[in-house]
């Protein structure tokens, strides 16, 4: 992306500027989401897919999904995942699907017994239709850019970019944050998830969206700083986009974020020769100290609370009985519900009537696994072993993918604290399921695609 008209500095203070103008002209987040659209659809079109074009611009929508989201962009709650799922359909109808991608076809197929249940178990006052497609958004979502994505050829390189094409709407939404609470510690008053650091959103889903970009800027600060000037934007970048993470006080993302960091790490250093593992070294020091300044500056912005939240106390310091939120009662419901219905489950969209129903609590599942289990039954199950053996397998194949068990792990861990809220996870599954190539793709057929 470097190469082309616009270089990589442009494009990052392109979408700083996005950030600035949707912060004070709220209406032309409107604009900017039709215009991914429609351009996007005009891109596609022109280029027949010849280059996966259809990547790149459902990767451009999962970066700005959450900005658009808590600017009231979208149309609709859905629209990003239903838009990506669109693309990866269009994507097929140019460029044809990977015969292997069997496994998946069957995870699709297997989410339709849920459906039919649901038919039978909801409430008569519940509007079936978005119900189901509140749950089911998701894992279509996933089945869909897999399907596309199944042993697809691409160099390390269009990685790369495809990467940076998420990440720079995230600019957007740090720039967005940063606008919206200037002052974080006029606003934090106590240890609980924050939405006015969070740019008046969910907290879970804006550090999810931040923590994937600090990873991107970590993996960029590694791999693709050729000079000093993108040696230190990258950097300055990657610890304002930490620090405003942290501070949403939403501990998963960021989590996420610094194990996906770790397993790059060690990959790069499993393969590198002895002087470049000696650099491996010195960037995770260098790493630990910006992060040990970064948690410094936030506790003192914080006056401690957000010591206290990693820490999982209360505002006085007080031990809190749950260590996940209170998503254990979440959890244990769901998987209870599994139990009593292990077979074809209670109908998609049931679980969080049915929770009410016997436990009075009022809340949406947070964890896709358990909510498969509760809804689906044996077929959920099933379903999420294949996700979850089929990445593994190709990776056998596949040992270019340095990004691979970072991806899958984002995908694992976001599941088990914010579901598929989002298109990110399914979108960063897919991308496990790439064939990557070191410089070029080797110039044959795919003999394994069908038109």
């Amino acid at each position: 992306m470097e190469k082309g008209k616009l270089s990589y500095t442009s494009l990052i203070f392109i979408h700083v500027a996005i950030g600035l103008v949707v912060y004070f002209l709220p209406f032309l987040s409107k604009i900017y989401s039709f215009l991914i659209l429609i351009v996007g659809l005009l891109y596609v079109m022109k280029t027949k897919n010849k280059n996966n074009e259809v990547l790149f611009v459902a990767a451009y929508m999962v970066g700005s999904e959450v900005f658009l989201r808590m600017t009231h962009g979208n149309s609709f709650h859905e629209l990003t995942k239903y838009s990506v799922i669109f693309f990866a359909v269009l994507g097929m109808i140019y460029s044809g699907i990977s015969k292997g991608g069997i496994p998946f076809w069957i995870y699709l197929i297997f989410l339709l017994p849920g459906v039919l249940v649901a038919t039978e178990t909801l409430n008569y006052t519940t509007d079936m239709r978005k119900a189901v497609m509140f749950n089911l958004s998701g894992p279509l979502c996933l089945g869909f850019t897999a399907i596309y994505c199944h042993r697809r050829r691409f160099t390390l390189e269009e990685l790369n970019n495809l990467l940076l094409t998420i990440l720079l709407p995230i600019i957007s939404t740090l720039t967005y944050i940063f606008l919206y609470t200037p002052s974080v510690k006029d606003v934090v008053t106590n240890t609980a998830s924050n939405h006015e650091t969070s740019g008046g959103f969910g907290p879970n889903q804006v550090a999810t969206i931040l923590g994937l970009g600090v990873f991107i800027l970590f993996t960029r600060i590694v791999l693709r700083s050729k000079s000093n000037w993108l040696l230190w934007l990258n950097v300055v970048l990657c610890v304002l986009m930490t620090f405003r993470g942290i501070v949403t006080f939403s501990r998963g993302g960021m989590m996420t974020a610094g194990f996906m960091i770790l397993l790059f790490l060690s990959v790069l250093f499993f393969y590198m020769n002895a002087k470049s593992r000696f650099k491996i070294l010195q960037t995770l020091g260098f790493g630990l100290l910006l992060l040990s300044g970064v948690w410094l500056y936030s506790a003192s912005e914080t006056s401690g609370l957000i010591e206290r939240r990693y820490a999982n106390e209360g505002v006085h310091g007080n031990k809190k009985e749950s260590q996940l939120s209170g998503r254990e009662d979440l959890i244990s419901s769901e998987l209870k519900m599994f139990l009593d219905n292990p077979v074809f489950g209670i109908g998609v969209g049931k679980n969080k009537e049915f929770r009410e129903e016997t436990t009075g609590i009022q809340a949406a599942s947070h964890n896709e696994i358990t909510r498969m289990l509760a809804e689906h039954g044996s077929f959920g199950l099933i379903g999420f072993l294949i996700l979850l053996l089929v990445p593994f397998v190709l990776y056998l194949d596949n040992k270019m993918h340095v990004y691979m068990l970072s991806f899958y792990f984002f995908w694992l861990l976001t599941l088990n604290h914010a579901a598929m809220r989002t298109a990110a996870p399914a979108f960063i599954y897919a991308l496990t399921l790439l064939k990557i190539y070191a410089l070029e793709k080797p110039v044959v057929h795919r003999e394994q695609t069908v038109g």
